[in-house]
């Protein structure tokens, strides 16, 4: 039976609290098919709990298959959350390992141990994300939505956060910032420390008037540190998930050989030849909208009224998803990234921006890569960097819902937006 497991952990060492349990899953005899990213959220606390019951939890979703039924098979929780240390403590407070089963099939179990599915599934924001990065259509037995509706109509949605890596000499702010391939592991590194989700790894630059380079050149430039990431997570599954950020196809191939999970693809999925690679892949696919690659000043949306940005980008998104269906992709693994800065100006990316949330109407998840770009000149005094826009740009999207928020600097907003869920 594949089924869908929540694992979460707030005391102890969080991290190798659930590599542990996923580790003793796997050796009770359950097979292991896709892992979350992981998500840090408060303590659901109980009013008047003791303050040192206020301690974050680390939770991820394991999509797995079980051969033994619901009954044994909870039974072998309980065992392993006792060997991890976890006692039968006061409600809420905290534990070193916490299983529940979110999903069994499509049953629904009812009995003296068991109510399955989780009956706080549809609420629980912290599940909720996990689940939306697996299998955005799902359905829960007696619940009409699907995960990404459930996720969309939730209080306190929680994003993603990807990385940026550009292994570029041209790229607008990073480029060339890397002298070699320990330089760009210790930023990987401090990513990966501040709670980064995904990784995007680039090899080309795409700003406007940019070198088009071959995929050969890119797949160069890229390979030693995809290399590196393989590695590493060999010995741990619990590693951030990587995406590629290219538009060429024999590179999306062999990264995907590599075992990426995600390619970003910035010439939106149109050309038949990465509509195939799709298709025939696993992976999940961001479709980002533009007027062509690389970026061009000069050729923008006609029109600056938001009703007709909005009417151009739905009409690029609706001929797409047309084109994609016919093509046999699964539509629930495309992310669609708006553009910003890819065939918009300066006025158009704000109004796109401030109802960006809209475009999750079509059923996708939504991506925006708003960092440091040149859209934020009027308003930055550092052209350069523009961290601090950025992350006010990025706390308003996070009340729109948006769903992977793609940015340099992981630390300040990940360090932001945990401060704001305590209030």
């Amino acid at each position: 039976m594949d089924i869908y497991l929540g694992l979460g952990s707030n005391l102890g060492d969080r991290k190798n609290n659930l590599s542990k349990a996923i580790y003793l899953l796997e050796k009770s005899g359950v097979l292991i098919l896709k892992i979350s990213p992981i998500i840090e959220t408060p303590a659901l606390l109980i009013e008047d709990s003791p303050s040192d019951w206020d301690l974050p939890f680390l939770n991820l979703v394991v999509f797995c298959r079980v051969t033994k039924d619901p009954e044994l098979f909870f039974l072998d929780i309980q065992k392993i959350e006792s060997q991890l240390g976890r006692v039968n403590n006061k409600k809420w407070s905290p534990r070193s390992i916490d299983i529940d089963i979110l999903t069994w099939g499509n049953k629904i179990i009812s009995s003296k141990n068991l109510r399955i599915p989780h009956p706080k599934i549809k609420e629980r924001n912290f599940v909720l994300t996990p689940l939306l990065s697996l299998n955005p259509k799902l359905k829960i037995p007696g619940i009409k939505k699907n995960i990404i509706d459930l996720s969309t109509s939730i209080e306190n949605h929680i994003p993603l956060w990807m990385g940026i890596i550009n292994i570029t000499p041209d790229s607008f702010s990073d480029g060339g910032a890397y002298k070699n391939i320990d330089d760009i592991n210790n930023r990987i590194n401090r990513m990966v420390e501040n709670g980064v989700n995904i990784i995007d790894i680039g090899g080309e630059s795409t700003r406007p008037n940019a070198k088009i380079i071959s995929s050969d050149e890119e797949w160069e430039r890229i390979f030693p540190m995809l290399q590196l990431l393989k590695e590493k997570r060999k010995h741990n599954v619990l590693y951030p998930h990587i995406s590629v950020d290219t538009y060429h196809p024999e590179t999306a191939i062999k990264a995907i050989e590599l075992g990426v999970e995600i390619i970003n693809d910035v010439s939106g999925l149109t050309t038949p030849e990465m509509q195939d690679v799709a298709k025939n892949s696993k992976q999940d696919w961001i479709a980002m909208h533009n007027l062509g690659i690389p970026a061009n000043k000069d050729k923008i949306i006609a029109d600056e009224s938001l009703d007709k940005i909005n009417e151009t980008i739905d009409k690029w998104l609706i001929k797409n998803i047309k084109i994609w269906e016919k093509s046999g992709i699964d539509l629930s693994r495309i992310i669609f990234d708006p553009g910003i800065g890819f065939g918009k100006n300066s006025t158009q990316s704000y109004k796109i921006l401030s109802c960006v949330g809209r475009f999750k109407k079509y059923g996708l998840r939504v991506l925006v890569g708003h960092s440091r770009k040149s859209f934020l000149n009027n308003i930055s005094k550092n052209q350069k960097n523009k961290d601090i826009e950025t992350l006010g740009i990025s706390m308003k999207l996070l009340k729109q819902k948006v769903d992977i928020l793609r940015v340099h600097n992981v630390e300040i907003h990940t360090r932001a937006y945990r401060s704001s869920l305590k209030v």
